[in-house]
């Protein structure tokens, strides 16, 4: 199960206990599918299997657990976090593979271009100050923050992050794990942290008032600091921020750019074909694009006077037959300038006014880089819809 899980490149094996049997799915790329069905009888040996391996006590079966352990499967080492959970028809088990040999990707494999790496590259090179990167869980910020520090990573740089969990090891940084249920929270090893003389820090997740407070605290005692809020769009977070207690000058003084991401399922290039789109829908699009600048657009490989294109996947066996294969980001990177910067103080980070003073700087929304990237042939519209807010165009029958 899990070699064939690690060979599929799952993200996640769920094994949960059915009325007649066990079901167990594999997340891949962002998507749940039903790989096997396991005898009643098996499923238990299965899951105290697992229980065992992650040092967990086979007999608890009340209330929830969660470990880890460690496999070597063909000379790789893959990590595997496991938690249990009691549901009614037995217990379940989600287990998260880890793969160390992985490894980090440059920032712009993840799907970052044009004037969003731009702003992103030089907030990044300032030597104090805060990148927040928002979105919902499973929208690929940790790969992103992973990607920004290795950026960074160097012999003159003391970096030092602070997760929950550690997803990969990073030669060069000092990751901590903190560990709640014995007082070791993202605030109190902040506190440690900022008398660790860092230069980078990276706190996995701003969850509170106080980790909020120390966070913008490092940032303006000479510190880069980088975190991640569960808000759904960028121009979110700032009032989220000041919700949670931050004064409005203290955030306006610190933040220097807040990143909102989403994954998309990419076409499979060994099924990939051109598309029949509507004229309509093509003009939607393009019209969703049309205050874009022609140089932006070309930082994404296109030329639109030669006409547009789209593409999907007829299904094959490298996707098995979803006619998508692997994933990448869209982003929306939105730096803080001396306007938005003035709406956080005088009008305590309104969300409108923060959305048209971003549209004066002619960011590129997510849903418009959304789009670029479908015109790219990277994606379909279909998975651009699925997450953003609101359709990217009017659906029309037949089509």
């Amino acid at each position: 199960m899990i070699s064939h899980a690690i060979e599929g490149k799952a993200s996640d094996i769920h094994v949960e206990p059915m009325d007649k049997d066990y079901r167990v799915r594999f997340r891949v790329d962002g998507i749940l599918h039903v790989s096997l069905i396991l005898p009643k009888e098996i499923g238990p040996v299965v899951i105290s299997r697992i229980k065992i391996l992650a040092n967990l006590k086979i007999d608890e079966k009340r209330k929830p657990q969660d470990g880890r352990f460690r496999l070597s499967t063909d000379g790789k080492d893959i990590d595997f976090r496991v938690s249990t959970l009691p549901v009614i028809e037995g217990e379940k088990v989600v287990m998260r593979i880890l793969d160390k040999e992985v490894g980090i990707a440059r920032i712009e494999a993840l799907g970052l271009l044009g004037s969003s790496l731009d702003h992103l590259k030089a907030a990044i090179k300032e030597t104090y100050g805060m990148i927040l990167v928002t979105g919902p869980t499973g929208s690929g910020k940790s790969t992103t923050l992973y990607a920004l520090l290795k950026i960074l990573n160097n012999d003159e740089r003391n970096i030092i992050t602070l997760e929950d969990p550690i997803e990969y090891n990073i030669e060069g940084l000092n990751q901590s794990q903190i560990k709640p249920e014995i007082g070791y929270t993202f605030a109190s090893g902040l506190r440690t942290i900022l008398r660790q003389d860092p230069n980078v820090i990276m706190v996995g997740e701003i969850r509170d008032s106080e980790t909020a407070e120390l966070a913008v605290h490092a940032a303006l005692t000479g510190h880069l600091m980088f975190s991640t809020l569960h808000t759904n769009t960028a121009v979110g977070a700032i009032p989220r921020m000041i919700d949670m207690g931050i004064e409005p000058f203290l955030l306006a003084s610190s933040l220097r750019v807040v990143v909102s991401q989403r994954l998309v399922r990419k076409i499979c290039e060994d099924c990939k074909e051109e598309k029949n789109v509507s004229e309509s829908i093509k003009a939607q699009l393009l019209d969703a694009i049309e205050g874009v600048s022609e140089e932006e657009i070309k930082k994404y490989g296109l030329d639109l006077s030669q006409g547009v294109k789209f593409y999907h996947g007829k299904g094959c066996d490298t996707c098995n037959g979803t006619g998508l294969k692997g994933r990448l980001a869209i982003y929306e990177v939105v730096p803080i300038n001396d306007e938005i910067k003035d709406i956080m103080v005088e009008k305590r980070g309104n969300e409108g006014l923060i959305r048209v003073a971003r549209d004066k700087m002619n960011v590129i929304t997510i849903k418009q880089d959304g789009i670029l990237k479908i015109i790219s042939g990277l994606t379909t519209i279909e998975e651009v819809e699925r997450v953003v807010e609101g359709r990217i165009t009017l659906a029309e029958e037949n089509d």
